[in-house]
């Protein structure tokens, strides 16, 4: 089984492939309005003098530091990765033979306490629990971090892919989802302050 030190390194890495195009892309802005203008174009002159131009800018040398305009340090945004995709595999792991009240326990673990206590009532409600035991449903998944969509002070608002592996009696199926995972700092700690699919349009949520 793989550490936590081992997944958050993991995350760490994927946090720096979403957000190096943003480096790159930062460095090809123009450092001054002299830079932005469009350079003009060789001209021609008769006589001894040769063709001239104004010389390209130079890009500087010095190495993109894209941390240094987030508001949290590269530790805590790896840190914040990591317990969005597990909470989005344990989210995603269930079977129908269990006690709900013990899967509800498990995201407990990663979440607030009032998205605990409302995830539980949803996840222990009578209809759910019977539809799942009916057709004798197993869910298992994995998650994989896709991007970064909101970065504030005290929260990170993060595009899971999760990818289920579903047994039940109805047939078997992979089902690939994507979810709006905000993550909040809590003291030391961060922990998911909500959940909604994607395509919901979640922008980040005021937190206080």
């Amino acid at each position: 089984m793989a550490q936590p030190g081992d997944r958050r390194g993991v995350a760490f890495a994927a946090v720096v492939v979403v957000i190096a195009a943003v480096g790159i892309y930062l460095t090809m802005w123009p450092d001054s309005p002299e830079q932005a203008a469009p350079e003009p174009e060789a001209t021609l002159v008769t006589g001894p003098a040769v063709a001239t131009s104004t010389p390209l800018a130079t890009a500087s040398a010095a190495p993109f530091d894209v941390y240094s305009y987030l508001p949290m340090s590269k530790e805590q945004l790896a840190a914040a990765a990591d317990v969005a995709e597990r909470f989005t595999a344990a989210y995603g792991t269930w079977r129908h033979d269990e006690d709900p009240a013990a899967y509800a326990e498990r995201l407990k673990a990663y979440t607030t306490a009032e998205l605990g206590d409302t995830l539980a009532r949803t996840m222990t409600s009578a209809g759910t629990v019977e539809q799942k035991r009916a057709d004798e449903i197993v869910s298992t998944a994995t998650a994989t971090l896709k991007e970064i969509r909101q970065v504030d002070k005290t929260s990170i608002v993060f595009v899971v892919t999760a990818n289920r592996q579903v047994t039940a009696r109805s047939g078997n199926q992979q089902v690939a989802e994507e979810f709006a995972v905000t993550v909040s700092q809590s003291g030391a700690d961060w922990r998911i302050y909500d959940i909604l699919p994607s395509t919901d349009g979640q922008k980040g949520d005021e937190l206080g």
